[in-house]
C-alpha cells in the first residue's frame, strides 16, 4: 500500500494542539505528534518521494481561527493536499458559555474555508479529521460525559461536510473508541484531548491509510 501522492507534492496538515504539538517552538517545524510520525512514515515506506509538508497547527486554536488565518496559513501555500483536524475547542468553549462555537456556527465556518479552498484550488485534494475525546465515561454528571454527548453534533458536521466536498474522511472517535474496548484510554493519552506518542501514531497510520485510498 502506497499513498496517492506524487513526487513533488505539497500537503498542508492545519488544525489545533493536537496538529501544532510544538512545531512552533522547540519541535519546528513539524511538531513531534502525528503530522511527524506521518512524515518519517513517508521517509521510510516512500524514500522516492520528495514531498513538502508543511505543519500549521496552532494550539488553542477553533473553526473560526482557521478561517481567519486562511489566506497566511493554506491558500497562500497552494497545497496539492489538505488535512484539517478542528472542533474540540469549538466544543469546550460552547459548553463553558466562553465565546461559544455551538455546531450551527462551528459548521458555517468550516463550510466557508473549505469553499475558499475548493475555489482557490480546485485540484487541491482534502481529508477531513473528525475531533474526538478519548473516554469512555458514562456517568452523566461529569464533564467528560457532558463532552461525550455534545461531540457527535460536532462529528456530524464534518461527516456531512466531507461528503458534500467529495473529501478523505478520518473517523478518529470511532476508532479511538473501538481501540478502548481492548486498552485503557492512557494507552493512548495522558487525558482525553492530547494524545501521547501511542495516540498520535494511530492518527498517523490512519492519515496515510486515508491518503492510499
Amino acid at each position: 500500500m502506497k499513498t496517492k501522492l506524487r513526487n513533488g507534492d505539497t500537503l498542508v496538515f492545519i488544525g489545533d494542539s493536537i496538529t501544532d504539538c510544538g512545531r512552533r517552538a522547540e519541535f519546528s517545524p513539524l511538531g513531534n505528534g502525528y503530522v511527524k510520525l506521518f512524515a518519517d512514515m513517508m521517509a521510510v515506506r516512500e524514500p522516492a518521494k520528495a514531498l513538502t509538508i508543511i505543519n500549521k497547527g496552532i494550539s488553542g486554536d477553533t473553526v473560526t481561527g482557521l478561517r481567519d488565518r486562511w489566506s497566511d496559513d493554506v491558500l497562500r501555500h497552494k497545497p496539492d493536499w489538505l488535512s484539517v483536524k478542528i472542533g474540540i475547542n469549538d466544543l469546550h468553549r460552547t459548553l463553558a458559555g466562553d465565546g461559544p462555537i455551538p455546531p450551527a456556527d462551528y459548521q458555517a465556518a468550516y463550510e466557508t474555508i473549505l469553499g475558499r479552498t475548493v475555489k482557490h484550488l480546485p485540484r487541491c485534494q482534502l481529508l477531513l479529521i473528525t475531533p474526538f475525546y478519548i473516554s469512555i465515561e458514562n456517568d452523566s454528571r461529569s464533564f467528560r460525559r457532558q463532552v461525550l454527548e455534545l461531540l457527535p453534533h460536532y462529528v456530524r458536521v464534518v461527516q456531512h461536510l466531507s461528503r458534500k466536498y467529495g473529501t478523505r474522511l478520518i473517523k478518529t472517535q470511532d476508532m479511538f473508541q473501538k481501540l478502548l474496548k481492548y486498552r485503557e484510554s492512557d494507552v493512548f493519552c495522558p487525558e482525553p484531548v492530547h494524545p501521547n506518542l501511542t495516540g498520535h501514531l494511530a492518527i498517523a497510520e490512519a492519515v496515510y491509510e486515508a491518503l492510499s485510498a
